[in-house]
């Protein structure tokens, strides 16, 4: 019999149900699953279960936010027969970008009809990373919002919406000295995102080509501009219009540096402190942000359609290479 180690964050999302949760529970019994139920009350929670009991079971599926699967990919990693699976029940749901759509990750006959896959992770000074580490203004926008949840009425957007309006009334661009697999450059930047997937932020299409298992991480540099500039490149990041066949645009060229990488290290060398890190959905002020590429180091439940798809596109990359 397959053994399930199903982890649900209660706190996720808009709704913050449990009704689906047991749906979930029922169908995966019913599959021939034999369940261990676990209910985080905090920060740390899944990872520790993972951590914990991840080893005793085939399959690790968690239902709630990005912060939620990364803890429990984190607490499972290693752990070379078990596989870790996602619900998407949070407000951003950005890891799932990479591989389909939300009612592909949702819809549980897909899910009991998907497959197992291998991907990379990136290892960074502030835990594992399955799809995108930065540094920057965005990070600072993430790193401020959870002060202003703390306001009565003031929700997900409401807070996003309030810490872009501080951190742009703030001092914006910080010089950063980047080594990129032993290219260093000092740069005037925006922000960075190192990229192992396609989207974070609530969607943000930072690496709109990227590949999970390809051996290489994205490097997305955007130039430090002027306040009028920073909404038509934000409206271009988020689109993922600053990128296409591999390459930058011609619009994005001015203001955008991409590279790919297997190891990048940044720190800032502007005088003013330690710069804002986040690395899926982790945030904290870094002296210094290393991050490496561990190829082929976790493994993953896909629902049917988002499988095909990635085999598919494995597939076509083999082919590519031997012709």
């Amino acid at each position: 019999m397959k053994t399930l180690l199903f982890i649900v964050n209660p706190r996720a999302g808009r709704t913050r149900s449990m009704a689906p949760m047991f749906d979930v529970v029922a169908r995966f019994s019913q599959a021939g699953y034999l369940i261990k139920l676990f209910i985080t009350e905090g920060p740390g929670d899944a990872k520790r279960a993972a951590a914990e009991l991840g080893g005793q079971f085939d399959l690790v599926v968690c239902a709630g936010g990005d912060g939620t699967f990364n803890e429990a990919l984190t607490g499972a990693y290693g752990f070379a027969g078990t596989a870790v699976g996602c619900l998407p029940y949070g407000s951003g749901n950005d890891f799932l970008r990479t591989y389909g759509t939300r009612e592909e990750f949702t819809d549980l006959d897909a899910q009991l009809a998907g497959g197992e896959v291998t991907i990379d992770t990136m290892q960074t000074n502030l835990g594992l990373s399955a799809t995108i580490c930065a540094a920057g203004l965005d990070a600072q926008v993430a790193y401020g919002i959870p002060k202003f949840r703390r306001i009565p009425l003031c929700g997900g957007e409401m807070a996003y919406a309030l810490s872009i309006v501080e951190q742009l009334c703030g001092q914006i661009g910080r010089k950063i000295e980047y080594d990129i697999d032993g290219e260093k450059r000092t740069v005037d930047c925006l922000m960075c995102a190192v990229c192992n997937g396609k989207a974070y932020g609530g969607g943000f299409l930072a690496a709109p080509e990227a590949v999970p298992d390809d051996g290489w991480m994205d490097v997305v540099i955007i130039r430090k501009v002027g306040r009028l500039t920073i909404a038509k490149l934000l409206g271009m990041y988020k689109r993922g219009g600053h990128f296409v066949h591999g390459q930058l645009t011609e619009q994005a060229k001015p203001y955008f540096i991409y590279r790919r990488a297997k190891q990048v290290t940044l720190r800032p060398v502007d005088g003013r402190g330690p710069i804002v890190a986040t690395a899926d959905g982790e945030c904290a002020p870094c002296d210094r942000v290393e991050i490496a590429l561990h190829p082929q180091s976790a493994r993953i439940l896909l629902p049917k359609a988002a499988y095909e798809r990635f085999c598919a596109q494995r597939e076509n990359a083999a082919s590519a290479v031997t012709r």
